[in-house]
């Protein structure tokens, strides 16, 4: 059998014997250098080099789901996620931390995420956590339109305006099939927080004044716009 000329990640993790998300630290904290074969791959003797004790040692202790990590920061920030009711901290914040680069995600789902537990325990530790957390608390259309104090017909226009698009769309499903999912986008608390600031032609007192069935001073804008999906 030809021994193999190069490695991609999870082919150079299976040679260290390590999990990929243990690998894929490593390379974070600069313990595994760059690929040097071809984007995303390793050359052998690029391989062979690798430090697996090294590597192994970066990251302990197992990596923990998102959900995991929210639990975690909810305790934290002394408000702790309680089964059976409303999610304090969720999965949602934790993957917006993820991408402002304040944890690491190491999963190789994109649509989950597996975290170092150090790392997480690191941002619990952080004096400026409930700032850091906040703005990224996960709020539905209608739940958008309520905290913006308006319709959500006018939320609607706002979205038709490319004033504001969904950080992600989560599956909700109505019954026990998944013909029946429905994709509900989901919208950054801190996203929808901004809006008046990003917007002072618009007479938001005005906005949010307006009754059932009254015209939305938005309708005319949105119209020449195409509708978000």
């Amino acid at each position: 059998m030809a021994r193999r000329a190069d490695y991609n990640e999870h082919q150079a993790a299976k040679r260290l014997r390590v999990p990929l998300a243990v690998f894929r630290w490593a390379r974070h904290v600069s313990l595994v250098p760059a690929p040097d074969a071809s984007p995303g791959t390793w050359s052998r003797a690029a391989v062979e080099e690798m430090d697996a004790h090294a590597v192994r040692a970066a990251m302990p202790h197992a990596a923990v789901t998102a959900v995991t990590a929210a639990n975690r920061i909810a305790q934290a920030l002394g408000t702790p996620n309680v089964p059976g009711r409303p999610v304090v901290v969720s999965a949602f914040a934790v993957h917006r931390l993820i991408a402002q680069g304040l944890l690491t995600g190491l999963s190789a789902n994109p649509d989950g995420a597996l975290l170092n537990p150090d790392q997480v325990e690191a941002m619990c530790r952080r004096p400026d956590l409930a700032q850091c957390v906040s703005p990224e608390a996960p709020l539905g259309p209608d739940q958008a339109a309520a905290r913006l104090r308006v319709r959500r017909v006018d939320f609607d226009h706002m979205r038709t305006l490319g004033w504001i698009e969904p950080a992600e769309r989560r599956e909700v499903y109505f019954g026990t099939s998944r013909v029946n999912a429905v994709l509900i986008p989901m919208f950054r608390t801190g996203d929808i927080d901004a809006l008046p600031t990003a917007h002072p032609e618009i007479d938001w007192d005005h906005l949010r004044a307006l009754g059932k069935g009254r015209r939305s001073p938005l309708a005319a804008l949105a119209g020449q716009h195409t509708a978000p999906a």
